[in-house]
Parts: structure tokens; C-alpha cells; sequence
């Protein structure tokens, strides 16, 4: 069962299609990787809590289809998410050059303080097609964070999703999210601080345990 949460955070993986935008779901929420994947049909969802900053951070994934004709339905999912996790293949240069306009597309139906983090998926493979550099640039040019991870071997998945959570929280920080609001993809939940609570929990057992 799941622990009652300080914030939720709610975020969406687009990209083309077959760039391992479902094998990147499973891996951070299951640890799990399948080398047979149907292609997603429409919304798929997964989610997961994590704790940073003493803070635990209960995250929503909406994992959607990269094909054309289900476009339409994972526009409505833009606005809601506070985090979009932008995946291409570094082995099919396609998929990368379709990234501008995915983050034209993410930047158009979704909200202002919406943080995108661009991944280059199947570093294992060989037959690269898209250097880093290359990838840093356009994620430079765009405001974007960017990393390269592997699925497969679940080499710097949980680091990718670490980096957009680590920069959606500098925002709340920084009083930039209305956390009244949460149809922009961040909720307020009802728990205290992890630290305190525990605090709490150690000073009640010890009075607990004094004898009158």
C-alpha cells in the first residue's frame, strides 16, 4: 500500500513511436523489461513514490502512443502534467529530429511552468545515430535537461526521472507552482515531513517507554 504523500507530481513520456517510451515506464516503476512490447494504445499509467528532501513524492506517469492517429488524445494529457519525459531512439536519427516537434507540441497545449527532460533511449546498441553533442545542443537551444539511458539494462532510468522531480521541486521552492491548483500536475498531499514524522515517532516511543 502506498504511504500517504507531501506533493504528487504528475507527468507524461511522449515520442515516436517504438523509442521505448513503455520499457522506460516499466523499468522505473517495476524494474522490469520485456523484449516483446505490443505498441501503446492511447494512455498507458504507472506510478511510483520516491522521497527527496525528506519529502515523499508520490509520482503519476502517463506513458502515451507516438502514433499520429492517437495525437489528439495525448494532447489532453499536456496541460495536466507538471513533467514531460521526451524519449527518441539514438538509433534511428528519425526519432530524434522529431523530437522539436514533440517539445513545439508539449510547449503549445501544455502549462507554462511544464519542465521537459529530452532521453536518448537503447545506449546499448551499436549503431548510434545520434551523438551527444548533437542532443545537447538541442536540448540547449530548447531549455531542456537531457540525459541518455538505457531501458534494457536499466542503466540511468531512475536518474532521469530524479532530474525532473529534483526541478519541479526547485520550482515549488521557489514559489513558482500554485499548489492550489492542481489541474497544472502538482498536488498537495497531507503528510508532514518524513524526517519529522519520524522524529515524532521515535519522541512518542521513548515517552512510551519511561516508567511512572
Amino acid at each position: 500500500m502506498n504511504k500517504p504523500y507531501n506533493y504528487l507530481f504528475k507527468f507524461i513520456i511522449v515520442g515516436d513511436t517504438s523509442v521505448g517510451k513503455s520499457c522506460l515506464l516499466l523499468q522505473y516503476v517495476d524494474k522490469k523489461f520485456r523484449n516483446q512490447h505490443e505498441p501503446t494504445i492511447g494512455v498507458e499509467f504507472g506510478a511510483k513514490q520516491v522521497i527527496f528532501k525528506s519529502k515523499i513524492i508520490k509520482i503519476q506517469i502517463w506513458d502515451t502512443a507516438g502514433q499520429e492517429s492517437f495525437r489528439s488524445i495525448t494532447r489532453s494529457y499536456y496541460r495536466g502534467s507538471i513533467g514531460a519525459i521526451l524519449v527518441y531512439d539514438v538509433t534511428r536519427r528519425e526519432t530524434f529530429e522529431n523530437a522539436s516537434l514533440w517539445v513545439n507540441e508539449i510547449k503549445k497545449y501544455g502549462n507554462h511552468n511544464i519542465v521537459i527532460i529530452l532521453v536518448g533511449n537503447k545506449t546499448d546498441l551499436s549503431d548510434m545515430k545520434v551523438s551527444e553533442d548533437d542532443a545537447k545542443e538541442m536540448a540547449k537551444n530548447n531549455g531542456l535537461e537531457y540525459i541518455e539511458v538505457c531501458a534494457k539494462q536499466n542503466f540511468k532510468v531512475d536518474e532521469a526521472f530524479q532530474i525532473i522531480t529534483e526541478n519541479i521541486y526547485k520550482k515549488i521552492e521557489l514559489n513558482q507552482l500554485d499548489l492550489s491548483n492542481e489541474k497544472f500536475g502538482v498536488k498537495l498531499g497531507s503528510r508532514g515531513s518524513f524526517i519529522e514524522d519520524n522524529e515524532q515517532e521515535q519522541e512518542n516511543q521513548k515517552n512510551n517507554s519511561i516508567c511512572c
